[in-house]
């Protein structure tokens, strides 16, 4: 993971002009602008500034590392931005000359509810998944590029509750982020968090946000330790991560048995029950079979963790705490 640090535009930028309306524009971060356009339609020029220090020196400006033809020169120059191809107008001393500033210009387009660079999860979980182990305030939030922008870059992440910031690490392939905030877990939450994700494609960049609740998310984790010493009886541990004392925070959990080669999330099941406790006696004839338990908040009804098995093989057992299936 490396650190996701969040500037925000300090850059000598003037103001855009259009062929018809004009177009929201923002600065996001240092030496970045993104323009808002319609989505597909637009023909913005935009006023850029090399630096007030160079106000009376030779300028010369490439786009995306080529000089312009025709050639762009001066402390002050205007660019034609059309529809999605913004780019990265740097400035030198001469043609060949030192570097000497540069502004990044990208395209937010203005649409309803499409994207192309992540993939929505489901209707109901859009593209942004978050969870967390407890109520002590951190969580981490996952998300997957399409498939057609594999190399979709993030730009910016912010993460916020009530005002208050909180810090983020982005993850190292980019996929994700790990935030870092602070709860008083004996206390209801009050206020959601909201997060905010800038990502970029070539000179593309979309937006997504997320809004929740840490009770909304927190799923604990595997739970450790399942065993049995009679076939009959099996018994498991409280997540070491999960919230103390445990009767401030229990545990609900679901028990079920089914035939051996089956999987635990399968329909076909031999019983399928809910408990409180870390231990529960089954009763079945049969000798093959897979003893499968999953723990959730029980005053919350959140998310499930994955569930922990038992392969029972006549006198032969093998248990395990992550099955690798989802709930």
């Amino acid at each position: 993971m490396r650190p996701l640090f969040l500037l925000f535009l300090g850059a000598a930028l003037c103001y855009a002009n259009t062929d018809s309306n004009q177009p929201k524009i923002e600065s996001l971060m240092d030496n970045v602008l993104v323009l808002k356009v319609p989505y597909g339609r637009g023909r913005v020029y935009v006023n850029l500034t090399c630096g007030e220090a160079y106000q009376n020196q030779p300028v010369f400006w490439k786009e995306n590392g080529v000089e312009l033809k025709p050639a762009l020169q001066g402390n002050h120059v205007k660019v034609l931005v059309v529809e999605l191809r913004g780019g990265n107008y740097s400035c030198h001393q001469s043609p060949d000359g030192r570097y000497l500033n540069h502004t990044t210009i990208l395209v937010q387009p203005e649409r309803d509810n499409r994207s192309i660079i992540l993939q929505e999860t489901s209707p109901e979980g859009g593209h942004i998944h978050c969870s967390a182990p407890n109520y002590k305030g951190s969580f981490h939030c996952t998300w997957t590029r399409s498939t057609d922008r594999p190399m979709a870059a993030v730009l910016l992440v912010t993460a916020e509750r009530h005002l208050e910031k909180i810090p983020c690490v982005l993850d190292a392939d980019g996929s994700g982020v790990h935030c870092n905030g602070t709860s008083c877990h004996n206390n209801e939450e009050q206020h959601s968090i909201s997060l905010t994700v800038y990502i970029r494609s070539y000179s593309l960049l979309e937006k997504y946000t997320k809004s929740f609740f840490l009770r909304d998310i927190v799923r604990p984790a595997n739970l450790p330790n399942l065993r049995t010493s009679d076939m009959k009886v099996f018994s498991w541990d409280y997540p070491e991560t999960w919230d103390k004392p445990c009767t401030f925070f229990p545990l609900q959990f679901q028990v079920k048995v089914v035939p051996r080669g089956h999987d635990c999330n399968s329909m076909e099941h031999l019983m399928n029950t809910t408990t409180l406790q870390t231990q529960h006696e089954i009763s079945v004839k049969i000798k093959k079979f897979v003893f499968c338990v999953k723990a959730q908040d029980m005053f919350t009804n959140g998310p499930f963790n994955q569930w922990s098995s038992c392969t029972v093989n006549k006198h032969e057992v093998k248990c395990s705490s992550d099955t690798g299936l989802q709930p």
